[in-house]
């Protein structure tokens, strides 16, 4: 579900009315200095550990201020989504929440939340990779704090490779020859995802384009698919498909392909470090035949890129009636012992937002990064130079519309089951974004 600007801003406005709000900026802390009120936290993270440590953060906040009260709500992020956008209209929205990077563009476009420079400037402004600050922000103002990050990398089988004597590909014509020498009926070398419910495909070439030095979409904001960098990925991720790839994967959302790395599957894939986690749960005596590194890239001699940076928002919401208390709950949660501990509940699969805590000893020392260092060290290569899909140049309504709406993942089934050519292809999925992007309001 997409709401274009026009319509998110009179949420916004309705949502004020309807609950007589002040502003953020028009609220002050109690005369005594002593914090006080009730805040909501919808937290999307559900899981075990983050939920604990969420709970045992807010316990302890209101034990130190008497006279706050946190409740936390969890919500999938599919359940979060609908239930911030529907709530707008009725002001049922919270105090401060979790997010994620283009929940934030759509929350700045709506006039949704509120600036967190004093957090963040608190907190230590240069502290933060400034890629990740740059996703939020908007006019000189920063909307959001990342809590961590995580970056794609490309993950490898290492018993397959010495099996067939092969070494880890550095280009994607040495994963092509690599993947089609690793499929062999029990293993697929790499399983190319194309479901129209999910943005793999999109991911995919975006890897590609990137390594070339291109965008999905240019600075003037516009799709930009009809050039031969695209042509030539279009190609390359279809004739992957067809040769190191089961046939349903033309189906496959997230999920379903990181299942078949994490079974012992395939021999390739993309991913974050959740993928430590998920072969554990899942086949853990892979645990030590496992390895990931930077993205494939055009030549050898080709620098190593970002190709996709993810960085795990949290906000304020501009009704909240006591955002100081927000606030200052806010900044707990980096608090270096407790943060480390934060990561560490899942841990190489979420990465600090924090340049000092990346090099921190205390958080160095757990078994999981101590076991795959060499991981930790390719996500710190590549996190500063990585954004979300689109964000290249900051938060972008293009971003959520191209990796939300399935137009790349119906262009690359067009190719490889309708035989559709990749020009005309591509041709028609930039005409269908671009028309998208207006509509939204996004590109005149």
């Amino acid at each position: 579900m997409f709401k274009s600007k026009k319509i998110f801003a009179g949420l916004a406005a309705l949502a004020l009315t309807l609950t007589g709000c002040t502003s953020a900026t028009e609220q002050k802390p109690a005369a005594d200095g002593e914090l006080s009120g009730e805040i909501t936290f919808w937290s999307s993270y559900t899981q075990g550990p983050r939920a604990e440590y969420m709970q045992e953060m807010a316990d302890r906040f209101t034990k130190k201020h008497p006279k706050v009260k946190i409740k936390i709500e969890l919500f999938s992020w599919g359940e979060f989504y609908t239930k911030w956008t529907t709530g707008l209209s009725t002001g049922n929205v919270p105090d401060i929440s979790s997010a994620l990077p283009n929940h934030v563009t759509e929350m700045i476009d709506a006039d949704a939340i509120t600036p967190l420079d004093d957090v963040i400037n608190d907190i230590g402004k240069d502290r933060f990779y400034e890629a990740a600050l740059a996703e939020g922000a908007k006019d000189g103002k920063h909307y959001s704090v990342p809590l961590y990050t995580h970056a794609q990398l490309m993950w490898y089988r290492k018993d397959l490779l010495e099996k067939a004597g092969l070494k880890i590909p550095q280009t994607w014509e040495e994963l092509s020859q690599a993947a089609r020498k690793l499929t062999d009926g029990n293993v697929y070398g790499l399983s190319v995802p194309m479901g129209t419910n999910d943005m793999m495909a999109t991911r995919f070439l975006n890897f590609y384009v990137k390594s070339a030095g291109k965008r999905l979409i240019g600075k003037d904001g516009k799709a930009d698919l009809t050039n031969q960098t695209v042509y030539d990925a279009i190609k390359y991720w279809a004739d992957m498909y067809k040769n190191t790839s089961p046939d349903g994967s033309v189906n496959y959302n997230v999920l379903d392909q990181a299942t078949l790395y994490y079974q012992g599957k395939t021999a390739f894939d993309f991913n974050s470090a959740f993928h430590i986690s998920g072969v554990e749960a899942a086949t853990p005596d892979l645990m030590d035949k496992i390895g990931a590194v930077p993205l494939p890239r055009m030549k050898a001699s080709d620098p190593v890129y970002g190709g996709e940076t993810t960085n795990q928002p949290m906000v304020v919401w501009k009704n909240s009636k006591h955002p100081e208390v927000a606030k200052a709950f806010l900044k707990t949660l980096y608090q270096d012992d407790d943060y480390i501990r934060f990561l560490h509940s899942v841990p190489v699969g979420m990465m600090p937002a924090l340049k000092d805590i990346a090099k921190n000893k205390k958080f160095l020392a757990n078994p999981y990064i101590e076991k795959y260092r060499s991981i930790v060290d390719a996500l710190n290569e590549v996190i500063p130079m990585g954004t979300s899909i689109g964000m290249e140049d900051g938060p972008t309504l293009q971003s959520g519309l191209i990796t939300s709406q399935g137009v790349i993942e119906q262009m690359m089934q067009n190719v490889v089951l309708k035989g559709q050519d990749a020009e005309t292809a591509a041709k028609d999925a930039e005409k269908k974004l671009n028309d998208m992007f207006k509509a939204a309001g996004a590109i005149k």
